[in-house]
C-alpha cells in the first residue's frame, strides 16, 4: 500500500482508533477541501472494515480473499455509488439521483454475502439531489450492525443538515506550511515554485501539486496578464471571454481570476502579498464582481446558457472599474 501524506495518515488514524474503541459511527462524513485525499483514505477504511483479518497496524492484511477481492473492485459487500450515464448513455449525470439511493438502501437490506460487514461510499456525497438525499436519510435513519456508509464531500454544507446530524465527521484540514513544503519537496517539485504554489492553492498541497505537474500555475499568470491588459485597454473583453471558455480549463481560469482579484484587495489593504495585479478601487463594486465571476464558473456545467456573454460582462465590468480608479488616481 502507498504511503499517505501526514494529513490524511491523522484522519485514518483517527477512524482506526475509533474503530478499535467501538467508537465509530455507521454514517461516515468525510469532509475537506479538494486534492485532500479524502476518497483513498475513505477507501483504505473500507477495505479494513471489510477485513476478517486485520494486521497488529488495525489496517487490513492485504492478504485474505476479503482483500483481494476488494483489491479487484469485485468484493460483493462493498458498494461505490457516483455519477452514471445519463438516459442517452452519451456522458456522465451531473448528479445523484433517487433510484441510485433506493438501490442503495436495499443493497443494506440483504445479508453480507461474505458474512463480515458491507460498506457503501458515496462521492460526491453533495451531488445528490433533493430527491436522492431524501432516500438516502431513510437509510441514515435506521442503521443496522457492521453496515457502514462512507460519503465524501469537497462542500459538506450542500448537504442538508438531517444527513450531516446523522455522520461522524473525519474532517481533512490543510497541514502547516512547513509540513506542506516538505510533502511537496518530497513529491519531487522545484523548490522556487513550491511557496507561489502553496499560495496559490491557499495551503492546499495536493491542489498545488497538481498545479506545479499540469502547468496550472502558468495558467495563473497567464490570466494575471490578461487581466491587466484588460485594464489597459489592451484587451478586449468579448475576445477574451471567448479564449477563457474555449477549452476544458476555463472553471480554472474563472477561479484564477477571482482569487487574483480578491488577493489584489487585500494586498492594498496591506493583508496580503504582492500580486502585480491592476485591482479596481471601488470594493463593494469588486465585491459583486468577485461573486459574479465565482457564479459564472459554477454555471459552466449548464450548457443551455451563455456563458460567453456572461463572461463577457463581467470582463467589460472589470476594465470599466479599472478605468474609473484610473481616472481617480489622475484627478489626485
Amino acid at each position: 500500500m502507498s504511503a499517505f501524506a501526514p494529513w490524511q495518515q491523522r484522519v485514518l488514524d483517527s477512524a482506526l482508533a475509533s474503530l478499535a474503541e467501538g467508537r465509530l459511527g455507521h454514517a461516515l462524513l468525510f469532509s475537506g477541501a479538494a486534492k485532500m485525499g479524502k476518497g483513498e483514505v475513505a477507501m483504505r477504511l473500507a477495505q479494513r472494515l471489510l477485513c476478517p483479518t486485520p494486521g497488529a497496524d488495525g489496517l487490513a492484511c492485504g492478504r485474505c480473499r476479503a482483500c483481494q477481492l476488494f483489491a479487484a473492485g469485485t468484493h460483493p459487500d462493498f458498494k461505490f455509488t457516483s455519477f452514471i450515464p445519463n438516459d442517452k448513455g452519451d456522458k456522465l449525470r451531473s448528479e445523484l439521483v433517487v433510484d441510485q439511493m433506493r438501490e442503495l438502501g436495499h443493497w443494506f437490506s440483504l445479508t453480507p454475502q461474505m458474512g463480515a460487514a458491507q460498506v457503501a461510499m458515496i462521492t460526491p456525497a453533495n451531488a445528490m439531489n433533493l430527491n436522492a438525499s431524501n432516500a438516502l436519510l431513510k437509510t441514515l435513519e435506521e442503521p443496522s450492525r457492521d453496515r457502514y456508509l462512507l460519503l465524501v464531500t469537497d462542500r459538506p454544507g450542500r448537504l442538508p443538515a438531517t444527513i450531516r446530524s446523522r455522520c461522524q465527521r473525519l474532517e481533512f484540514r490543510p497541514p502547516g506550511k512547513a509540513e506542506a513544503l516538505a510533502w511537496l519537496r518530497e513529491r519531487g517539485h522545484g523548490e522556487a515554485a513550491l511557496a507561489p504554489a502553496l499560495h496559490a492553492s491557499r495551503g492546499h498541497p495536493g491542489l498545488a501539486s497538481e498545479w506545479l505537474a499540469t502547468g496550472g500555475l502558468e495558467l495563473r499568470r497567464k490570466v494575471l496578464s490578461e487581466l491587466n491588459a484588460l485594464s489597459e485597454g489592451r484587451q478586449s473583453p468579448i475576445e477574451l471571454a471567448q479564449r477563457w471558455l474555449e477549452d476544458e480549463h476555463a472553471p480554472l481560469r474563472l477561479r484564477f481570476a477571482a482569487e487574483l482579484a480578491l488577493d489584489a484587495a487585500a494586498e492594498r489593504l496591506g493583508a496580503g502579498p504582492a500580486t502585480g495585479l491592476t485591482v479596481p478601487g471601488d470594493f463593494q463594486m469588486l465585491s459583486a464582481w468577485f461573486d459574479g465571476i465565482n457564479r459564472t464558473r459554477e454555471q459552466l456545467a449548464v450548457p443551455a446558457l451563455r456563458h460567453d456573454l456572461a463572461l463577457a460582462g463581467l470582463l467589460l465590468e472589470w476594465r470599466s472599474m479599472s478605468k474609473a480608479t484610473a481616472m481617480q488616481g489622475a484627478r489626485r
